[in-house]
């Protein structure tokens, strides 16, 4: 059965008109039904979008759980859960994400009007800034789907065979509304001049280009990079907004720690002395050292995960980035 969230999803984008978004809790329905064995109903709800969908002039099912034929190739599908307060950002970036959210819940009303919701996100920063993670966050807020798409499967030797891959991905956005990620974008973004580009490379990006400026679909499409320092200047044109990571500040460590462990912590854990200590670590380090603490507690039978024990976690993990960094 659909839960209470998908209930008022399904109203309100009825009630907005927004048909894609409609259709997309519909299927995230469908999706769950097949998971718990109720293959029957699945089949016939996605019947039912597949008619309404022909009726408003496509012919293209919809898939419940991943897509179909080549594209099975180039997209990796899941439906996720994670909302805006599973990140932990400065209240700028927080904000900007806050407005593209914003915007899409009432694109519709923005579209009557002339104008355009922002879709098209550049995401930079180093490694578990939380860039991967808000991409799942923009499809949880949403109730859409979020499609990964597959570099290795994208990326080929033959000349042109790249290119048209990129156009299926495309055409996907405008069958299927969801977001698109294109994580580690500068495999096909880099700069057309670099010394060690190749033609192929350089087809792909212009075609991407190509493609990016001349897609209106209603789906997000968001592209994550640790270099845009070798992107081609061109791309940035291309997005309506550019979203910069940073590491933490400590009142952001704090936060996040005590997200994950106030639960289960001791009584007397001083998350600011402990945000101190993990000053240099990325959101994604600071997740696993948490987590490292949870289960060492679980592994000892300890009713309750001390400063101590999370203290260590925290050096240890610092240790394991300064001898990346060294080795690198």
């Amino acid at each position: 059965m659909a839960s209470a969230e998908q209930l008022k999803a399904l109203l309100k984008s009825h009630l907005e008109g927004d048909d894609q978004r409609f259709f997309s809790v519909v299927m995230q329905v469908a999706a769950h039904e097949a998971k718990l064995g109720h293959g029957k109903l699945a089949e016939e709800l996605r019947a039912l979008i597949d008619e309404a969908k022909r009726r408003r002039g496509s012919s293209k099912p919809v898939p419940i759980s991943r897509p179909r034929g080549e594209l099975a190739g180039l997209l990796t599908v899941s439906y996720p859960k994670a909302r805006l307060g599973d990140l932990v950002l400065d209240s700028g970036l927080e904000q900007e994400l806050q407005r593209v959210i914003l915007e899409q819940r009432h694109a519709a009303r923005i579209l009557a009007h002339g104008l355009s919701p922002r879709r098209k996100l550049l995401l930079v920063g180093s490694p578990g800034t939380g860039k991967t993670l808000t991409a799942s966050v923009l499809a949880g807020e949403l109730g859409i789907p979020l499609f990964l798409v597959r570099l290795d499967g994208l990326i080929t030797k033959y000349m042109g065979e790249t290119a048209a891959k990129l156009r299926q991905v495309f055409d996907a956005t405008d069958q299927t509304r969801g977001v698109y990620f294109f994580d580690e974008f500068d495999a096909i973004g880099s700069q057309r001049g670099l010394s060690n580009d190749v033609g192929e490379i350089r087809r792909v990006l212009n075609s991407f280009l190509q493609m990016i400026e001349q897609d209106l679909s209603h789906s997000l499409i968001v592209a994550a990079t640790n270099h845009p320092e070798i992107l081609d200047h061109a791309l940035f044109r291309r997005f309506d907004d550019v979203l910069r990571y940073e590491l933490p500040e400590e009142k952001q460590i704090a936060s996040l720690l005590k997200a994950r462990l106030a639960v289960s912590s001791a009584k007397n854990v001083s998350w600011n002395r402990l945000a101190k200590i993990a000053v240099g670590l990325s959101q994604a380090e600071i997740t696993r050292a948490a987590e490292e603490a949870l289960k060492e507690s679980l592994i000892r039978e300890r009713e309750r995960v001390t400063e101590s024990q999370i203290r260590i976690m925290l050096l240890e993990r610092l240790d394991i980035v300064g001898r990346q960094k060294i080795s690198q």
